[in-house]
């Protein structure tokens, strides 16, 4: 009796599993609630971008004219720098050896030149007399021509030997300019933000993938503002704008505009959102930030809304 009676009850009791598993699936879960929650703009109309931190100068990549092997390095990440301040020494020492060389070539073509003034005198001196002599018909004119002729080779050789000299000098300082160009200075004043290159470490001279060093003026910091070009039409020069700082909304300071540049960009600063596009240009505002208390770093991104009332 029973086992007429299983099978079916079975079959039921599956059925009815099977649908109260699709019911249960299919409730909607709730969203999680975010970490942090996000800023709120305060203004009624509005523009909103994504910021990046920078310093007032732009970020400043470092290198160097000439290759070579680092023999000094004279600040870290932090330093505070004057225009012009060392930052970092490439080895010399083949320069230097370069310099006494052509210094002595130096030396040399200045005592040419003293010997060829000094022989050009003494053959003006026998040109003088040899004029005297020829007048009392004591020599002939032969030899009065070749006095002449004397005379005319010596000032061409003491030409020579000054151009020498001036060839001479301008190796000199060729050698003097390559000396100081293997001390890398500070172009402005600011402060020391990355240093990626080490004593013994080999310089590559021109463009790299990664500068040598970075820095920049941080006093005031700057905000690179990147505004979709959908919206760029709503922005007016010098409107209110204020920026959150990413990870407390609570953290907010006013900007100050400083300028547009004007030239549409293709978007390089990505949010993380996922309905973010990666094709969007957009139009980039530099702000200022006004308040000197706030503890933010180049290089991180704030939140930013600026005003957009008609």
């Amino acid at each position: 009796m029973i086992r007429k009676y299983l099978p079916p009850v079975l079959a039921v009791f599956g059925i009815g599993f099977a649908i109260w598993t699709v019911i249960a699936g299919n409730k909607e879960i709730p969203p999680l609630p975010p970490v942090v929650d996000p800023s709120a703009p305060p203004y009624k109309s509005f523009v909103a971008g994504s910021g990046i931190v920078e310093t007032n100068t732009e970020n400043i990549s470092i290198g160097t004219c000439i290759s070579g092997v680092v023999s000094e390095v004279y600040v870290s990440v932090g330093t505070k720098i004057k225009t012009g301040d060392s930052l970092f020494k490439l080895d010399d020492r083949d320069l230097k050896a370069q310099l006494e060389v052509r210094q002595s070539a130096l030396r040399e073509s200045e005592a040419e030149v003293k010997v060829s003034r000094a022989t050009l005198a003494d053959l003006k001196d026998q040109l003088v007399r040899a004029k005297i002599l020829a007048g009392k018909r004591v020599i002939s004119d032969d030899e009065l021509e070749r006095r002449r002729y004397a005379v005319e080779v010596a000032e061409a050789k003491l030409i020579k030997a000054r151009t020498e000299v001036v060839s001479a000098m301008a190796y000199v300082n060729e050698t003097k300019v390559n000396l100081e160009r293997a001390i890398v200075r500070s172009p402005v004043d600011g402060e020391v933000l990355q240093v990626k290159i080490h004593t013994g470490e080999y310089a590559l001279a021109g463009i790299t993938e990664t500068p040598l060093m970075l820095i920049g003026n941080a006093e005031p910091l700057n905000v690179r503002v990147d505004v979709d070009e959908n919206d760029a039409w709503r922005l007016r020069a010098g409107a209110p704008a204020v920026a959150f700082l990413r990870g407390n909304r609570e953290i907010q300071t006013p900007l100050k505009f400083v300028r547009f540049e004007p030239f549409i960009v293709p978007k390089k600063s990505l949010t993380g959102d996922s309905v973010e596009r990666v094709d969007t240009r957009v139009l980039q505002v530099i702000y200022s930030i006004e308040r000197k208390d706030l503890q933010v770093f180049a290089g991180q991104q704030m939140d930013v809304y600026i005003d957009a009332a008609d």
